[in-house]
Formats: structure tokens, sequence, C-alpha cells
């Protein structure tokens, strides 16, 4: 088997179980219990959110545990603009964010919130001069994504920052589920004040994520209950979970550079290239680890599971929207032709693929691409 959908999720580490497995058994109670092993449960947690702040490039930041990065995007959109009304009314995204960034600003104009999207050029990259123009005294909240899980398009974060920094107070906040573990993320004065991670992306476990600020940065809860996590999150916090995050954002780390991600992806953009009907999506300096392709004339559908039968898995799009009858929104901002837009497939590579398998890989797509030809 060669699983090439890592931007969809990930195999968990074995590493990443073993702290999971361990905590769950060692610090199974409820951390807001007064006894001895609520107590234990706490300094766990709260040893693990130092972790994730640190490992974040936020040292002494806050962090408040969520399900994953649509929750994250959520708590970061909704509680970051409802929080910083009084900085402004306006909320600016970029054109190609996750939908769990885009749907939360549709329900955020309900609300009375002025909502505007950035846009992007073919190379799916955001044009700076757009953003520049859109920026206004009355934005509150600017949310760029880092890595776009389409394409593997990197956002310029830091000149963002600069323009959002020199024109409004703003919160600025990012969705790093791609990037984190697998490009370094700018956070100097100019990156971002907010990011989201997600577990899974990163050989963690499903279910588990954070937004990681680096400071409280006047946000509001969107779930409430019990008044866990400062008041920012209620619900029983699963001790485990937010373990084994800090274990595989460490691991995400420490091992960033060990696959040679840069070189799979040059191999496999020369391979295409030797295909007229081939379109590589993006720029050159895209996120190493993933790559999008179009297949003039066909579904990419039919791509997908021409390669399963090999046991081969890519994905179509983002896994996110794959099964929906949509078109992309992240293909229609960066112009696609049609003829190509619905031909599709996403490459995006894991620590545990190897050398091997993009040979494998390449020798299946032209027995695929062969098979169109004779059709």
């Amino acid at each position: 088997m060669i699983y090439f959908d890592n931007s969809a999720t990930t195999m968990p580490d074995d590493r990443v179980l073993d702290t999971f497995i361990k905590s769950s058994k060692a610090f199974f109670a409820n951390p807001s219990s007064l006894h001895r092993l609520g107590i234990e449960a706490d300094r766990l947690l709260r040893r693990a959110s130092e972790q994730v702040a640190e490992l974040a490039g936020m040292p002494g930041g806050k962090v408040v545990f969520t399900s994953g990065g649509t929750e994250a995007d959520n708590l970061a959109l909704f509680g970051l603009a409802r929080g910083n009304r009084s900085h402004g009314k306006k909320v600016l995204v970029s054109a190609i964010e996750h939908p769990a960034v885009l749907q939360s600003l549709a329900q955020l104009e309900a609300e009375g919130i002025e909502a505007d999207t950035v846009q992007v050029g073919r190379d799916g990259v955001i044009d700076l001069a757009d953003l520049d123009r859109k920026l206004t005294p009355d934005t509150s909240l600017v949310s760029i994504m880092h890595v776009n899980n389409e394409t593997g398009a990197i956002q310029p974060l830091e000149e963002a920052g600069r323009y959002i920094r020199a024109k409004t107070r703003a919160v600025f906040h990012s969705d790093t589920v791609q990037s984190f573990g697998k490009i370094p993320i700018p956070m100097n004065n100019n990156g971002p004040d907010a990011i989201s991670v997600s577990a899974h992306k990163i050989h963690g476990i499903e279910g588990s994520g954070a937004l990681i600020m680096k400071k409280r940065l006047g946000l509001e809860p969107i779930l409430f209950g019990g008044g866990q996590q400062e008041g920012l999150r209620s619900g029983t916090v699963p001790v485990a979970h937010a373990a084994a995050l800090a274990k595989a954002m460490r691991l995400a780390v420490e091992e960033r550079g060990l696959a040679p991600y840069d070189e799979w992806r040059n191999e496999l953009i020369r391979y295409f290239g030797t295909f007229d009907k081939v379109l590589v999506l993006g720029a050159e300096n895209n996120a190493p680890h993933i790559l999008s392709v179009a297949i003039r004339g066909i579904k990419g559908e039919i791509a997908v599971n021409a390669l399963q039968e090999q046991e081969i898995y890519v994905s179509t799009s983002s896994a996110c929207s794959s099964r929906s009858r949509k078109e992309s929104h992240v293909l229609q901002a960066m112009g696609v032709p049609d003829h190509y837009r619905h031909g599709v497939i996403r490459i995006s590579f894991g620590r545990m693929n190897s050398a091997e398998e993009i040979e494998q890989f390449k020798e299946a797509f032209t027995s695929f691409i062969g098979t169109l030809e004779r059709v």
C-alpha cells in the first residue's frame, strides 16, 4: 500500500499512540476534580499546554484545546471577531481559506460583521496589493491560512503582517493545519497572533487540535457550560488527547526535514511535465509535501479509482469537500481552466513515505495515462 493522502489525515505515529495510551491509563481523572488524581491530571494538562505553546513559537502563550482544526478555526473566527468589536466590525480573509473559515465568515455576516475576501493569483498566492486596499482602520480580524490544503500554496504571512500592523489594530490569525511541522511558521512581530493546529495532520490522533495565541486577545467562547480552560471552551478536557497532541507536535518539529519532501515533489513535477494533458497547479515554491495536478478532459475520481486498484491512495482535492458536488472554490479563485478543473488529484506526503513509493507511483500513473490514450 502507498498512502499519498497525508493532507487529509496521517497514520498515527506509534510514539504518539504510546503517549495517548499511557496518559489515558495513568491520568484518567477529570482535571477539574479536587482530589489527588484530578490534580495530577491537571498538572499533566498544564504541562501539555506549556509545551504546545512553546512548540508553536509562542512560549507563555494561551492554548485552547479543541476537537480539531475546524473547531479551532471556528473559535478563532467567532471568538476573536466578537471579542474585538471595539476595534472594528470588519473581518478579512483570503478567498482560498478552508471551509471552516469561509462558512464561519458567512455566519458572522448574518450577525452584522462586515466581511471581505482577499483575492489570489493563478499561483494561489494572495494578492498583497488587494490586501492593502481592503484593510481599513475598522478591520478587527484578518485570517490568512499558511499553506493551502488543496494546492500547497504558501501564503506570505510575514509580508501580510506588515500591511496589517501598519494600517490596523486587527488580530492576525492563521490556519496552520497544513504547515505546522512541515515548513517554518514566521512567529516574529509581523507573524500571526494566533494559529490553528490539528493533530491528525502530523501523525497524531483524530479529534484533537488547538487554537494557540500569543495572549488571550479578547477571545470570547463559543461553547458554554462548566467554564473549563479559563472559560474559553467549556467541557471536560481530554487530558490524554492534549498530551498526545504535544507529543505529535514535538515529533513534527524535531523530525521536520528528515523526509526529503522537496526531492520527491520536484521529481514528480519533472515527471508530470512529460505529459501534454497534465497541468501542475501552483508555484514551484509551494509547500514541499503537497502537489496538485489537473488532468485535461477527465474527472479526478477516475484517476483516484484507477490508482486505488494499484493500492495507491491519493485524493481529488480536499478530503473535506471531495464528496461534494460543488466546484472547488480554490480552483475557481485561481482561475484554473474549465477543461482542467474537474480532473484534479492531490498527492501529499508524510514521514512514513519513501523514495521507492515515488517510483511505484510513476509506473502506475504512466499505465493509467496509457489506458486513457487507448480509449
